[in-house]
């Protein structure tokens, strides 16, 4: 009997450890990454090392993910990770805030933000500069403003709360 249970103490212990080796095993370095994870991730080279294991994690998923998306899908992707590099680490820290909150909101809340944000993309675009924001996708080529654009403030600048925006007036032909 106390044979028995020491060896499944022992047993215990070496399952055990390897679990946990395996669980916390470090992602890569970036010179570790494979050429086609490094190609597709290369908006996050300068940062990489930095990033926590679990942002490495995720981005490597996308990665392994990248090469099945449509064309249209892997812009998107690019330019998000574009956009997110840009980020310093306190826009970055206030971005994930906002998602969490986002996140926590009853589905009938986040529908209604979601037609907001439609509402307000399809504002012309000196509308969307009074708002304070200039549009992530432009709907026609943009023409030549009279006056000087504004910059547009950093996404960190972006009110998190969702903005009251009128419905657009049907255009006349």
């Amino acid at each position: 009997m106390a044979k028995a249970l020491f060896a499944l103490a022992l047993w215990l212990c070496t399952s055990l450890s390897v679990l946990a080796a395996t669980s916390q095993k470090k992602p890569p370095t970036w010179g570790e990454l494979t050429q086609e994870q490094q190609q597709v991730l290369a908006p996050l080279a300068v940062d990489w090392d930095n990033l926590e294991p679990e942002g490495k994690r995720k981005w490597i998923g996308i990665a392994k993910r990248y090469p099945k998306m449509k064309p249209d899908e892997q812009a998107r992707v690019q330019r998000r990770m574009q956009a997110w590099a840009k980020l310093t680490p306190k826009e970055r820290q206030a971005a994930r805030e906002r998602y969490k909150k986002l996140e926590k909101l009853p589905p009938d809340k986040k529908q209604v933000l979601k037609q907001q944000w439609e509402e307000y993309n399809r504002l012309p675009e000196q509308e969307r500069r009074k708002l304070g924001s200039t549009p992530r996708k432009p709907a026609a080529p943009a023409r030549p403003a009279k006056s000087p654009a504004e910059p547009a403030p950093s996404p960190a600048a972006l009110p998190t709360q969702p903005q009251a925006v009128a419905p657009v007036p049907a255009a006349n032909p």
